[in-house]
Protein backbone atom coordinates (compact mmCIF):
# COMPACT_ATOMS: atom_id res chain seq x y z
CA UNK A 1 0.00 0.00 0.00
CA UNK A 2 1.57 3.45 -1.45
CA UNK A 3 1.96 6.21 1.39
CA UNK A 4 -0.49 9.15 1.22
CA UNK A 5 0.00 12.22 -0.99
CA UNK A 6 -1.66 14.78 -2.88
CA UNK A 7 -1.65 15.16 -6.50
CA UNK A 8 -1.37 17.90 -9.05
CA UNK A 9 -3.81 16.52 -11.63
CA UNK A 10 -2.77 19.21 -13.68
CA UNK A 11 0.67 18.61 -14.32
CA UNK A 12 0.03 14.50 -13.81
CA UNK A 13 2.40 14.40 -10.47
CA UNK A 14 1.87 13.17 -7.75
CA UNK A 15 3.32 15.05 -4.30
CA UNK A 16 4.09 13.22 -0.66
CA UNK A 17 1.86 15.91 1.66
CA UNK A 18 4.78 16.06 4.25
CA UNK A 19 8.47 16.05 5.06
CA UNK A 20 8.40 12.64 6.49
CA UNK A 21 6.61 11.69 3.48
CA UNK A 22 9.69 13.42 1.74
CA UNK A 23 11.93 11.65 3.81
CA UNK A 24 10.64 8.20 2.71
CA UNK A 25 10.27 8.91 -0.38
CA UNK A 26 14.24 9.66 -0.31
CA UNK A 27 15.37 6.28 1.31
CA UNK A 28 12.48 4.69 -1.06
CA UNK A 29 14.80 5.78 -3.98
CA UNK A 30 17.85 5.03 -2.26
CA UNK A 31 17.61 1.71 -1.48
CA UNK A 32 17.64 0.52 -5.17
CA UNK A 33 20.42 2.70 -6.31
CA UNK A 34 22.16 0.75 -3.30
CA UNK A 35 21.27 -2.37 -4.44
CA UNK A 36 22.33 -1.80 -7.87
CA UNK A 37 25.95 -0.77 -6.65
CA UNK A 38 26.56 -3.05 -4.14
CA UNK A 39 25.59 -5.81 -6.93
CA UNK A 40 28.17 -4.37 -9.21
CA UNK A 41 31.29 -3.92 -5.94
CA UNK A 42 30.13 -7.77 -5.47
CA UNK A 43 30.29 -9.08 -8.29
CA UNK A 44 33.71 -7.14 -9.27
CA UNK A 45 35.65 -8.88 -6.25
CA UNK A 46 33.93 -12.53 -7.56
CA UNK A 47 34.64 -12.28 -10.74
CA UNK A 48 38.08 -14.39 -10.86
CA UNK A 49 36.23 -17.29 -8.98
CA UNK A 50 33.71 -17.09 -11.76
CA UNK A 51 36.54 -17.32 -14.47
CA UNK A 52 38.18 -20.17 -12.01
CA UNK A 53 35.14 -22.05 -11.61
CA UNK A 54 33.68 -21.72 -15.75
CA UNK A 55 37.47 -22.04 -17.14
CA UNK A 56 37.17 -19.30 -19.08
CA UNK A 57 39.87 -17.35 -21.24
CA UNK A 58 40.27 -13.52 -20.40
CA UNK A 59 38.17 -12.54 -23.64
CA UNK A 60 35.23 -14.66 -22.42
CA UNK A 61 35.52 -13.23 -19.18
CA UNK A 62 35.16 -9.86 -20.26
CA UNK A 63 31.58 -10.58 -21.88
CA UNK A 64 30.43 -11.45 -18.25
CA UNK A 65 30.65 -8.15 -17.86
CA UNK A 66 29.11 -6.85 -20.85
CA UNK A 67 26.20 -9.03 -20.98
CA UNK A 68 25.30 -6.65 -17.80
CA UNK A 69 26.31 -2.77 -19.19
CA UNK A 70 25.18 -2.92 -22.66
CA UNK A 71 21.66 -3.51 -21.79
CA UNK A 72 22.13 -1.34 -18.80
CA UNK A 73 23.21 1.52 -21.46
CA UNK A 74 20.96 0.73 -24.04
CA UNK A 75 17.57 0.48 -22.32
CA UNK A 76 17.83 3.50 -20.18
CA UNK A 77 16.08 6.03 -22.68
CA UNK A 78 13.81 3.20 -23.33
CA UNK A 79 12.94 3.28 -19.71
CA UNK A 80 12.90 7.21 -19.57
CA UNK A 81 10.22 7.69 -22.28
CA UNK A 82 7.95 4.52 -21.77
CA UNK A 83 7.74 6.08 -17.83
CA UNK A 84 6.77 9.34 -18.92
CA UNK A 85 3.34 7.32 -20.51
CA UNK A 86 2.76 4.50 -18.76
CA UNK A 87 3.93 5.91 -14.85
CA UNK A 88 7.45 5.94 -13.56
CA UNK A 89 6.23 3.95 -10.21
CA UNK A 90 4.90 1.31 -12.51
CA UNK A 91 8.40 1.06 -14.49
CA UNK A 92 10.77 0.85 -11.27
CA UNK A 93 8.80 -1.73 -9.70
CA UNK A 94 9.09 -3.80 -13.24
CA UNK A 95 12.82 -3.22 -13.05
CA UNK A 96 13.41 -4.13 -9.65
CA UNK A 97 11.70 -7.08 -10.86
CA UNK A 98 13.60 -7.76 -13.55
CA UNK A 99 17.00 -7.75 -11.58
CA UNK A 100 15.86 -9.97 -8.99
CA UNK A 101 14.92 -12.56 -11.84
CA UNK A 102 18.00 -12.18 -13.25
CA UNK A 103 20.25 -12.35 -9.82
CA UNK A 104 18.30 -15.61 -9.38
CA UNK A 105 19.44 -17.07 -12.83
CA UNK A 106 22.72 -16.35 -11.76
CA UNK A 107 22.30 -17.71 -8.23
CA UNK A 108 21.19 -21.06 -9.93
CA UNK A 109 23.68 -20.80 -12.73
CA UNK A 110 25.25 -24.38 -13.61
CA UNK A 111 27.09 -23.52 -16.66
CA UNK A 112 27.98 -20.41 -18.28
CA UNK A 113 24.81 -19.85 -20.97
CA UNK A 114 22.12 -19.69 -17.53
CA UNK A 115 25.15 -17.21 -15.96
CA UNK A 116 24.99 -15.03 -19.08
CA UNK A 117 21.43 -14.81 -19.62
CA UNK A 118 20.90 -13.64 -15.82
CA UNK A 119 23.32 -10.91 -16.20
CA UNK A 120 21.32 -9.74 -19.47
CA UNK A 121 18.23 -9.83 -17.39
CA UNK A 122 20.11 -7.71 -14.56
CA UNK A 123 21.04 -5.25 -17.16
CA UNK A 124 17.80 -4.49 -18.35
CA UNK A 125 16.15 -4.32 -14.76
CA UNK A 126 18.89 -2.20 -13.62
CA UNK A 127 19.14 0.44 -16.88
CA UNK A 128 15.85 1.73 -15.50
CA UNK A 129 16.79 2.76 -11.68
CA UNK A 130 19.19 5.75 -12.39
CA UNK A 131 16.92 7.62 -14.78
CA UNK A 132 13.89 7.24 -13.02
CA UNK A 133 15.32 8.42 -9.99
CA UNK A 134 16.35 11.17 -11.58
CA UNK A 135 12.83 11.96 -13.64
CA UNK A 136 10.91 10.84 -9.72
CA UNK A 137 13.07 13.84 -7.53
CA UNK A 138 12.49 16.39 -10.07
CA UNK A 139 9.07 15.35 -10.13
CA UNK A 140 8.24 15.01 -6.37
CA UNK A 141 10.89 17.41 -4.75
CA UNK A 142 10.38 21.34 -4.08
CA UNK A 143 12.80 22.89 -6.27
CA UNK A 144 14.77 24.62 -3.37
CA UNK A 145 15.06 21.09 -1.93
CA UNK A 146 16.18 18.99 -5.33
CA UNK A 147 19.99 19.49 -4.75
CA UNK A 148 19.97 18.47 -1.60
CA UNK A 149 17.69 15.44 -2.20
CA UNK A 150 20.26 14.30 -5.29
CA UNK A 151 23.45 14.60 -3.37
CA UNK A 152 21.97 12.50 -0.05
CA UNK A 153 20.88 10.01 -3.06
CA UNK A 154 23.88 10.07 -4.80
CA UNK A 155 25.73 9.17 -2.04
CA UNK A 156 24.63 5.79 -1.47
CA UNK A 157 26.29 4.70 -4.51
CA UNK A 158 29.81 5.27 -2.80
CA UNK A 159 28.95 3.94 0.40
CA UNK A 160 27.65 1.01 -1.25
CA UNK A 161 31.27 0.82 -2.94
CA UNK A 162 32.73 0.29 0.35
CA UNK A 163 30.57 -2.33 1.51
CA UNK A 164 30.43 -4.65 -1.11
CA UNK A 165 34.05 -5.42 -1.49
CA UNK A 166 33.77 -7.06 1.87
CA UNK A 167 30.87 -8.70 1.59
CA UNK A 168 31.56 -10.28 -1.95
CA UNK A 169 35.24 -11.16 -0.57
CA UNK A 170 33.05 -12.76 2.41
CA UNK A 171 30.72 -14.40 -0.15
CA UNK A 172 33.48 -16.00 -2.51
CA UNK A 173 35.96 -17.03 0.33
CA UNK A 174 32.92 -18.97 2.29
CA UNK A 175 29.66 -19.56 0.82
CA UNK A 176 31.09 -19.68 -2.58
CA UNK A 177 30.76 -17.13 -5.74
CA UNK A 178 27.05 -17.56 -6.72
CA UNK A 179 26.23 -16.22 -3.19
CA UNK A 180 26.61 -12.78 -4.11
CA UNK A 181 23.97 -13.00 -5.83
CA UNK A 182 21.60 -13.92 -3.06
CA UNK A 183 22.56 -11.01 -1.82
CA UNK A 184 21.38 -9.36 -4.55
CA UNK A 185 17.98 -10.92 -4.02
CA UNK A 186 17.62 -10.16 -0.63
CA UNK A 187 18.20 -6.51 -1.97
CA UNK A 188 16.40 -6.31 -4.41
CA UNK A 189 13.15 -7.93 -1.97
CA UNK A 190 14.15 -4.73 0.50
CA UNK A 191 13.85 -2.71 -2.40
CA UNK A 192 10.73 -3.74 -3.72
CA UNK A 193 8.89 -3.17 -0.06
CA UNK A 194 10.02 0.25 -0.20
CA UNK A 195 9.48 1.28 -3.39
CA UNK A 196 5.52 0.30 -3.24
CA UNK A 197 5.13 1.50 -0.30
CA UNK A 198 6.79 5.02 -0.36
CA UNK A 199 7.31 5.86 -4.22
CA UNK A 200 3.98 7.98 -5.05
CA UNK A 201 1.84 7.34 -8.16
CA UNK A 202 2.92 9.17 -10.62
CA UNK A 203 1.33 8.17 -13.62
CA UNK A 204 0.03 10.35 -16.41
CA UNK A 205 -2.87 10.81 -19.05
CA UNK A 206 -1.13 8.22 -21.58
CA UNK A 207 -2.32 9.18 -24.89
CA UNK A 208 -4.48 6.85 -27.29
CA UNK A 209 -1.79 3.93 -28.89
CA UNK A 210 0.71 5.52 -27.12
CA UNK A 211 2.69 1.84 -27.30
CA UNK A 212 1.06 1.39 -30.65
CA UNK A 213 2.60 4.49 -31.84
CA UNK A 214 5.93 3.94 -29.61
CA UNK A 215 9.06 4.96 -31.79
CA UNK A 216 10.17 1.33 -31.59
CA UNK A 217 11.92 1.81 -34.64
CA UNK A 218 14.22 4.57 -32.96
CA UNK A 219 15.12 1.74 -29.67
CA UNK A 220 16.51 -0.42 -32.81
CA UNK A 221 18.57 1.87 -34.24
CA UNK A 222 19.69 3.42 -30.81
CA UNK A 223 20.54 0.37 -29.34
CA UNK A 224 22.36 -0.93 -32.42
CA UNK A 225 24.57 2.87 -32.47
CA UNK A 226 25.43 1.77 -28.89
CA UNK A 227 25.74 -1.83 -28.86
CA UNK A 228 28.65 -1.45 -31.98
CA UNK A 229 30.24 1.55 -30.53
CA UNK A 230 31.12 -0.14 -27.74
CA UNK A 231 32.08 -3.24 -30.13
CA UNK A 232 34.19 -0.84 -32.15
CA UNK A 233 35.84 0.39 -29.04
CA UNK A 234 37.06 -3.39 -27.40
CA UNK A 235 36.49 -5.20 -30.79
CA UNK A 236 39.46 -7.61 -30.01
CA UNK A 237 37.15 -10.10 -27.93
CA UNK A 238 34.52 -10.37 -30.43
CA UNK A 239 36.35 -10.14 -34.14
CA UNK A 240 39.97 -10.74 -33.55
CA UNK A 241 40.71 -7.03 -34.25
CA UNK A 242 42.77 -5.00 -32.29
CA UNK A 243 40.01 -2.03 -30.81
CA UNK A 244 39.49 0.99 -32.86
CA UNK A 245 40.78 -0.57 -36.01
CA UNK A 246 37.96 -2.97 -37.16
CA UNK A 247 36.33 -0.52 -39.94
CA UNK A 248 33.42 -3.18 -39.86
CA UNK A 249 32.15 -2.04 -36.81
CA UNK A 250 32.55 1.64 -37.58
CA UNK A 251 30.30 1.27 -40.60
CA UNK A 252 27.60 -0.57 -38.41
CA UNK A 253 28.08 1.97 -36.04
CA UNK A 254 27.76 5.43 -38.57
CA UNK A 255 24.75 3.29 -40.04
CA UNK A 256 22.62 2.85 -37.16
CA UNK A 257 23.98 6.58 -35.89
CA UNK A 258 22.38 8.01 -39.05
CA UNK A 259 19.66 6.36 -39.50
CA UNK A 260 18.26 6.45 -35.49
CA UNK A 261 18.63 10.60 -36.78
CA UNK A 262 15.96 10.42 -39.96
CA UNK A 263 14.33 7.88 -38.00
CA UNK A 264 13.74 10.74 -34.95
CA UNK A 265 13.50 13.89 -37.23
CA UNK A 266 10.36 12.19 -39.33
CA UNK A 267 8.52 10.17 -36.56
CA UNK A 268 6.02 11.82 -34.46
CA UNK A 269 6.49 10.97 -31.30
CA UNK A 270 10.04 10.11 -31.16
CA UNK A 271 12.20 8.17 -28.74
CA UNK A 272 14.40 10.93 -28.62
CA UNK A 273 13.08 14.43 -28.64
CA UNK A 274 16.00 16.49 -30.31
CA UNK A 275 14.72 19.52 -29.04
CA UNK A 276 15.59 18.70 -25.32
CA UNK A 277 18.98 19.48 -26.68
CA UNK A 278 17.90 23.24 -27.30
CA UNK A 279 17.28 23.71 -23.49
CA UNK A 280 20.92 25.13 -22.90
CA UNK A 281 21.31 23.80 -19.10
CA UNK A 282 19.99 19.95 -20.25
CA UNK A 283 22.24 20.40 -23.28
CA UNK A 284 25.34 21.29 -21.53
CA UNK A 285 24.61 19.87 -18.52
CA UNK A 286 24.56 16.28 -20.73
CA UNK A 287 27.78 16.48 -22.22
CA UNK A 288 29.41 18.00 -19.30
CA UNK A 289 28.14 14.73 -17.51
CA UNK A 290 29.16 12.75 -20.29
CA UNK A 291 32.82 13.89 -20.39
CA UNK A 292 32.87 13.88 -15.74
CA UNK A 293 32.02 10.14 -16.23
CA UNK A 294 34.96 9.60 -18.90
CA UNK A 295 36.78 10.89 -16.05
CA UNK A 296 35.54 8.78 -14.10
CA UNK A 297 35.47 5.39 -16.12
CA UNK A 298 39.12 6.11 -16.65
CA UNK A 299 40.29 6.55 -13.27
CA UNK A 300 38.25 3.51 -12.24
CA UNK A 301 40.42 1.64 -14.75
CA UNK A 302 43.95 3.44 -14.30
CA UNK A 303 44.21 3.95 -10.42
CA UNK A 304 44.56 0.17 -9.24
CA UNK A 305 46.64 -0.51 -12.50
CA UNK A 306 49.31 2.02 -11.64
CA UNK A 307 49.65 1.84 -8.15
CA UNK A 308 50.69 -1.89 -8.91
CA UNK A 309 52.40 -1.66 -11.85
CA UNK A 310 54.37 1.81 -10.95
CA UNK A 311 55.10 1.15 -7.33
CA UNK A 312 54.17 -2.55 -6.97
CA UNK A 313 51.53 -2.46 -4.77
CA UNK A 314 49.37 -5.77 -3.25
CA UNK A 315 45.98 -6.32 -3.77
CA UNK A 316 45.33 -6.19 -0.15
CA UNK A 317 46.82 -2.34 -0.22
CA UNK A 318 44.78 -2.27 -3.58
CA UNK A 319 41.66 -3.28 -2.01
CA UNK A 320 41.86 -0.89 0.98
CA UNK A 321 42.67 2.09 -1.15
CA UNK A 322 39.72 1.67 -3.23
CA UNK A 323 37.38 1.42 -0.46
CA UNK A 324 39.18 4.75 0.89
CA UNK A 325 38.57 6.23 -3.07
CA UNK A 326 35.34 6.12 -2.82
CA UNK A 327 34.78 7.28 0.73
CA UNK A 328 36.60 10.44 -0.91
CA UNK A 329 33.59 11.15 -3.21
CA UNK A 330 31.01 9.91 -0.92
CA UNK A 331 32.80 12.46 1.59
CA UNK A 332 31.79 15.32 -0.98
CA UNK A 333 28.66 14.42 -2.90
CA UNK A 334 25.84 15.36 -0.52
CA UNK A 335 28.01 18.67 0.43
CA UNK A 336 27.93 19.20 -3.34
CA UNK A 337 24.19 18.72 -3.40
CA UNK A 338 23.57 21.30 -0.67
CA UNK A 339 25.28 23.95 -2.21
CA UNK A 340 23.22 23.34 -5.73
CA UNK A 341 20.16 24.11 -4.16
CA UNK A 342 21.67 27.70 -3.46
CA UNK A 343 22.65 30.37 -6.44
CA UNK A 344 26.22 28.38 -6.19
CA UNK A 345 25.36 25.47 -8.56
CA UNK A 346 27.59 26.35 -11.30
CA UNK A 347 30.56 27.33 -8.91
CA UNK A 348 30.72 23.96 -7.48
CA UNK A 349 31.16 22.80 -10.78
CA UNK A 350 33.94 24.94 -11.80
CA UNK A 351 35.33 24.55 -8.36
CA UNK A 352 35.14 20.58 -8.71
CA UNK A 353 36.56 20.72 -11.98
CA UNK A 354 39.55 22.65 -11.22
CA UNK A 355 40.18 20.44 -8.18
CA UNK A 356 40.35 17.53 -10.39
CA UNK A 357 42.19 19.01 -12.93
CA UNK A 358 44.90 20.18 -10.49
CA UNK A 359 45.45 16.59 -9.35
CA UNK A 360 45.35 14.62 -13.00
CA UNK A 361 47.99 17.62 -14.35
CA UNK A 362 50.15 16.43 -11.15
CA UNK A 363 49.76 13.20 -11.79
CA UNK A 364 50.75 13.68 -15.45
CA UNK A 365 53.59 15.60 -14.94
CA UNK A 366 55.98 14.94 -11.96
CA UNK A 367 56.97 11.98 -10.67
CA UNK A 368 55.99 11.06 -7.47
CA UNK A 369 56.68 8.16 -4.28
CA UNK A 370 53.35 6.55 -3.70
CA UNK A 371 51.68 8.57 -0.85
CA UNK A 372 51.55 11.39 -3.09
CA UNK A 373 50.44 9.48 -5.93
CA UNK A 374 47.58 8.07 -3.89
CA UNK A 375 46.93 11.32 -2.42
CA UNK A 376 46.07 13.10 -5.72
CA UNK A 377 44.01 10.72 -6.85
CA UNK A 378 41.60 10.74 -3.79
CA UNK A 379 41.72 14.60 -4.31
CA UNK A 380 40.52 14.13 -7.65
CA UNK A 381 37.80 11.43 -5.95
CA UNK A 382 36.80 14.27 -3.68
CA UNK A 383 36.37 17.33 -6.85
CA UNK A 384 34.60 14.00 -8.64
CA UNK A 385 32.09 13.63 -5.77
CA UNK A 386 31.54 17.51 -5.17
CA UNK A 387 29.99 17.47 -8.76
CA UNK A 388 27.91 15.19 -9.17
CA UNK A 389 24.26 16.37 -7.83
CA UNK A 390 25.28 20.21 -9.10
CA UNK A 391 25.07 18.58 -12.56
CA UNK A 392 21.65 16.45 -11.61
CA UNK A 393 20.23 19.36 -9.99
CA UNK A 394 21.37 21.66 -13.47
CA UNK A 395 20.62 19.06 -16.08
CA UNK A 396 16.99 18.03 -14.93
CA UNK A 397 16.06 22.15 -13.53
CA UNK A 398 14.57 23.82 -17.31
CA UNK A 399 12.71 20.15 -17.96
CA UNK A 400 9.08 20.73 -18.39
CA UNK A 401 7.15 18.39 -15.92
CA UNK A 402 6.04 15.49 -19.17
CA UNK A 403 9.50 15.68 -20.41
CA UNK A 404 11.74 14.76 -17.24
CA UNK A 405 11.31 10.64 -17.81
CA UNK A 406 12.80 11.21 -21.05
CA UNK A 407 15.29 13.78 -20.44
CA UNK A 408 16.51 11.71 -17.44
CA UNK A 409 16.72 8.64 -19.62
CA UNK A 410 18.89 10.78 -22.10
CA UNK A 411 21.17 12.10 -19.68
CA UNK A 412 21.81 8.71 -17.77
CA UNK A 413 22.59 7.44 -20.74
CA UNK A 414 24.90 9.90 -21.92
CA UNK A 415 27.22 9.60 -18.39
CA UNK A 416 26.99 5.80 -18.36
CA UNK A 417 28.32 5.69 -21.90
CA UNK A 418 30.70 8.65 -20.98
CA UNK A 419 32.26 5.92 -18.20
CA UNK A 420 32.38 2.82 -20.62
CA UNK A 421 34.18 4.80 -23.67
CA UNK A 422 36.49 6.54 -21.54
CA UNK A 423 37.62 3.00 -19.78
CA UNK A 424 38.00 1.82 -23.56
CA UNK A 425 39.52 4.80 -24.47
CA UNK A 426 42.68 5.30 -22.16
CA UNK A 427 43.01 1.30 -22.23
CA UNK A 428 43.85 1.32 -25.89
CA UNK A 429 45.98 4.96 -25.19
CA UNK A 430 48.28 3.15 -22.29
CA UNK A 431 48.59 -0.27 -24.44
CA UNK A 432 50.06 2.16 -27.43
CA UNK A 433 52.38 4.35 -25.11
CA UNK A 434 53.59 1.33 -23.54
CA UNK A 435 54.94 0.38 -27.14
CA UNK A 436 57.07 3.44 -27.33
CA UNK A 437 57.63 4.83 -23.70
CA UNK A 438 58.69 3.77 -20.82
CA UNK A 439 55.88 2.52 -18.29
CA UNK A 440 55.57 5.38 -15.85
CA UNK A 441 55.85 7.60 -19.02
CA UNK A 442 52.88 5.65 -20.55
CA UNK A 443 50.90 6.12 -17.46
CA UNK A 444 51.76 9.77 -17.10
CA UNK A 445 50.61 10.31 -21.40
CA UNK A 446 47.31 8.77 -20.40
CA UNK A 447 46.83 10.77 -17.21
CA UNK A 448 47.20 13.73 -19.35
CA UNK A 449 44.77 12.69 -21.47
CA UNK A 450 42.26 12.35 -18.91
CA UNK A 451 43.23 16.03 -17.55
CA UNK A 452 42.52 17.09 -20.66
CA UNK A 453 38.90 15.93 -20.28
CA UNK A 454 38.42 17.32 -17.08
CA UNK A 455 39.90 20.66 -18.80
CA UNK A 456 37.17 20.75 -21.74
CA UNK A 457 34.47 19.82 -18.67
CA UNK A 458 36.02 22.66 -16.70
CA UNK A 459 35.65 25.23 -20.23
CA UNK A 460 32.23 23.99 -21.14
CA UNK A 461 30.50 24.40 -17.71
CA UNK A 462 31.24 28.28 -17.87
CA UNK A 463 28.38 28.33 -20.04
CA UNK A 464 25.81 27.02 -17.88
CA UNK A 465 23.44 29.18 -16.78
CA UNK A 466 23.57 30.18 -13.01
Amino acid sequence: MKSSQASDTSAGVATPNSDWGLRGLLIGLMIPIGMTTLNMSMFSVALPAMRDHFGLAPDVVAWITTAYSLPFVVFMPLYGKLGDGLGKDRLFLWGIGLFSLGSLFCLLAGDLSWLLVGRILQGIGTAGINPLCLAIIADTFPAEQQGKAMGTWSSVGPGASMLGPLLGGFAVDYLGWNYIFLMSIIAAMIAFYFVNRHIPSLQTDRPPGFLREFDWLGVLFLGGFLVFLIFYLSSRALTGVEPLRDWRLLAATLACGLAFWQQEKRTRVPLVNLQLYTIKNFGTASFVGGLRMVVMGSMGFLKVLYLADVYGMEATGLGLFTTVYAGAILATTRLGGQLADGPYARRVLLTAFTLQLIMLAALATIALPAWAAMGLMLGQGIGAGLALASLHRIAMRDVPSEERGSAAGLYSTTRFAGSTFGAAIVGVALQQAELIMSMVGAYQVVFGLVAAACLVSLIVSWQLEK
